[in-house]
């Protein structure tokens, strides 16, 4: 695709909260993906499960929670936070209750928005510490 985008700054932080999730539910996915490959877990079943770990609506509340305790986030981080997890999707989880399911797409919304104004450096620091918080042994691994 040779295709030029023009959002601009201001466009992407008024963009549906459910639209940056979507964003930031890919990007995320392909960090992870590409972790656990380079980790050396390669073989197909096992990258599905071990890749539910990472992505799971429990593991980006999980993720949500620590940060937010840390003060790991910015006030914008944190503001487009809040708008993801006020956001109305419309749809009811199948696996896991309103409130996880609010924060995982609040954690999508922040890692999309941050990616579509291009602030890719800050999307792998958030990306590398929600990794630290899953794989931490101390930690609850969700499944």
């Amino acid at each position: 695709m040779n295709k030029e985008y023009t959002l601009r700054s201001m466009d992407v932080l008024q963009l549906n909260s459910l639209a940056l999730a979507y964003m930031g539910d890919a990007v995320l996915e392909q960090a992870i993906r590409e972790h656990l490959i380079r980790s050396g877990r390669v073989r197909p079943n096992t990258l599905h499960k071990e890749g539910t770990k990472y992505v799971s609506a429990k593991a980006q509340a999980l993720v949500v929670r620590v940060m937010l305790t840390e003060k790991f986030l910015t006030e914008e981080e944190e503001a487009v936070l809040r708008r993801g997890r006020n956001a109305k999707s419309g749809s009811i989880p199948k696996n896991t209750d309103v409130q996880t399911y609010k924060y995982s797409t609040a954690f999508e919304a922040v890692l999309g928005s941050l990616y579509l104004l291009g602030n890719f450096n800050r999307v792998q620091e958030i990306i590398e510490k929600a990794i630290t918080i899953i794989e931490e042994p101390k930690g609850e691994t969700p499944s």
